[in-house]
């Protein structure tokens, strides 16, 4: 029974080995084509943006440089931009949460101040108390 178990588990890794191998091999066939190095992830790439940017369009920063109340400017209307897509909680939404703060942080007050007290006790009792 071991034994058969184990020969289905080695089958099993030559079977993800041969898909390793064709997947590389996918890779390898793509890097050669375009002579860059393949991405895997979601991210942009150098090859990207060096391709975008050698199709004839500048960027903006090789036809002027911006001066610093415009990116000052640029980054508060962003930021009035990002805050317009926030959903505000309603004033019972609000009040509901605040109420479920102010008692946690009252509960854990409450758990640390005894641990202080008890340690505090604890430690006159084994050393004992000075006066």
């Amino acid at each position: 029974m071991a034994e058969s178990k184990r020969r289905g588990e080695d089958a099993g890794d030559e079977l993800r080995d041969e898909r390793d191998e064709v997947v590389d091999d996918v890779a390898d066939d793509e890097a050669t084509a375009t002579d860059e190095p393949v991405s895997r992830g979601g991210t942009a790439t150098r090859a990207r943006a060096r391709a975008e940017s050698s199709d004839g369009r500048k960027t903006r920063r090789d036809t002027e440089r911006i001066g610093l109340f415009a990116r000052i400017a640029r980054f508060f209307r962003e930021v009035v931009a990002e805050l317009r897509k926030v959903i505000w909680p309603t004033r019972k939404e609000l009040l509901t949460y605040t109420a479920v703060v102010v008692t946690f942080v009252a509960v854990m007050l409450t758990i640390v101040g005894l641990l202080d007290f008890a340690f505090a006790k604890g430690v006159l009792w084994v050393f004992g108390n000075p006066s």
